[in-house]
């Protein structure tokens, strides 16, 4: 292996059942990797949520990889896929969710909108791994985002209808961007 590859990091395939539905597109429309945070529990809860299917062809939301506590990575949705995780975003992207509570359960609360669980460092380490192995095998990946970057809509409160807030904050305060750009050497967008 050249120095400059990254380590070999295990990716558990666990395809969702409507993976097959998703549009295909070619590895050269992939410019971007969105950052998201799961804002559940668990593994098995994010699981549970990937498997919905909520449009007409019968798919649903979900990110590409999931990226758990203690850094294991699983491959929900193949990145030759579009997979439904940001608005606006999803036919030039990557989207990878890291397992972390965020405002669960109450999403829209404007009195529980911290999001205070940090990330572990095999989250991170896995995930800059994988972000140096996705940036060698897709010739055009350069760009980094969070899901907070790139759907900045608010909704109202669901404690009170008079307040907004912010519809998505992931990957949210904890998140160590500088480490995670310096590490992956790809640039933030911020539109």
């Amino acid at each position: 292996m050249s120095p400059d590859l990254p380590p070999d990091l295990p990716l558990h395939s666990w395809p969702l059942p409507y993976e097959e539905r998703l549009d295909e597109r070619p590895p050269t429309q992939i410019d971007l990797v969105v950052i998201h945070c799961t804002e559940l529990p668990d593994m098995a809860m994010a699981r549970e949520y990937g498997e919905r299917q909520l449009y007409d062809a019968g798919t649903g939301n979900s990110g590409h990889f999931y990226i758990d506590r203690d850094g294991t990575v699983h491959v929900f949705v193949s990145p030759t896929r579009v997979a439904n995780h940001t608005r606006g975003y999803n036919p030039r992207s990557i989207g990878i969710e890291l397992v972390n509570t965020g405002r669960y359960p109450d999403w829209y609360d404007s009195r529980r909108q911290t999001m205070a669980e940090p990330y572990t460092e095999a989250q991170i380490r896995s995930l800059s791994t994988l972000l140096l192995t996705l940036k060698r095998d897709l010739p055009q990946l350069a760009l980094i985002a969070g899901h907070e970057d790139l759907d900045t809509a608010k909704v109202n409160a669901s404690d009170d209808p008079n307040q907004q807030v912010w519809r998505k904050r992931d990957p949210g305060p904890q998140f160590p961007w500088p480490r995670v750009l310096e590490e992956s050497g790809l640039q933030r967008l911020k539109p």
